[in-house]
């Protein structure tokens, strides 16, 4: 529906595919904005040592709110175009050019998000930087060699905009590399640090690194099914948009319990300390 130049999509110009797409959009987009708001008025509430994974996870929300804003906005764009376009071909061949424009914000943002999601996770250990200063450099080479070989991979196009197949599903297991990498590092740091944690630390670390190998393992599952002619890739966009807000809002929730429940029970036991201690 148009309101003099204002466009909203509805579901009788634009398919009730994309109306879906365009809700977890705007809902991921406000889920991380709502997830900065808590990370500043909650930062008191978390034991002192964990408070910069705090300002990890409000970076992380930040940079992903702005990039899901940015991601509305040129689908949105797009929804104003399909909604002019009649012709059942030109707008599946729209929807199937749009998304690939459109998803390579979502590389740019991973750059920088995933980064700080394995950090955030390693401060769950308390590692010194001199302790393990090689195994968190290549982490963090694997995750970027991870995202951006990947973007290289989104960009094997054709002069009209169509997927070169096999191109980027070359690129796609070159990328696959440096997923493989990233379990791996977390298992080995977590056979030497995590015995020098408390017991909600490794909690916490144990569901972050389980991520890269379960709630992680959708993003590679799109990007193949990105190549299988016919597929609605709104079904992507979806399915990404559901697994970002689980991946950055969830994981900071798990660290923020974490770390409040050592604050708690460190304030629980100087409570009684003081209660028993004798003038």
């Amino acid at each position: 529906m148009e309101f003099s130049d204002s466009f909203l999509p509805t579901a009788n110009s634009v398919g009730m595919s994309s109306m879906v797409t365009y809700f977890f959009l705007i809902f991921a987009a406000y889920a991380f904005l709502g997830n900065v708001i808590f990370c500043w008025l909650g930062k008191s509430s978390v034991a002192p040592e964990h408070r910069t994974s705090r300002y990890f996870t409000a970076i992380i929300a930040a940079v992903a709110g702005i990039s899901y804003m940015l991601i509305a906005h040129f689908y949105h764009e797009m929804l104003r175009e399909l909604a002019h376009t009649t012709d059942p071909i030109k707008r599946d061949e729209l929807l199937r050019t749009s998304y690939n424009a459109i998803g390579q914000l979502r590389y740019i943002d991973w750059s920088i998000t995933t980064p700080l999601l394995l950090l955030k996770a390693v401060s769950m250990l308390k590692i010194q930087p001199n302790q393990a200063k090689n195994s968190i450099f290549w982490l963090l080479f694997a995750d970027l060699f991870m995202v951006f070989t990947g973007y290289i991979g989104e960009q094997q196009l054709t002069a009209n905009g169509h997927i070169m197949v096999g191109d980027k599903l070359i690129w796609g297991a070159i990328s696959t590399l440096g997923y493989i990498i990233i379990p791996v590092i977390l298992w080995n740091l977590w056979k030497r640090f995590k015995d020098t944690v408390q017991p909600e630390e490794r909690t916490a670390y144990k569901w972050l690194a389980l991520s890269t190998v379960t709630t992680w393992g959708v993003y590679p599952i799109g990007y193949i099914l990105t190549t299988i002619n016919g597929f609605n890739l709104n079904y992507i966009h979806i399915s990404f948009s559901i697994f970002d807000v689980i991946n950055k809002v969830g994981a900071g929730a798990v660290v923020y319990l974490a770390a409040k429940k050592i604050l708690e029970k460190r304030v629980a036991e100087d409570a009684t300390m003081n209660t028993h201690m004798v003038d």
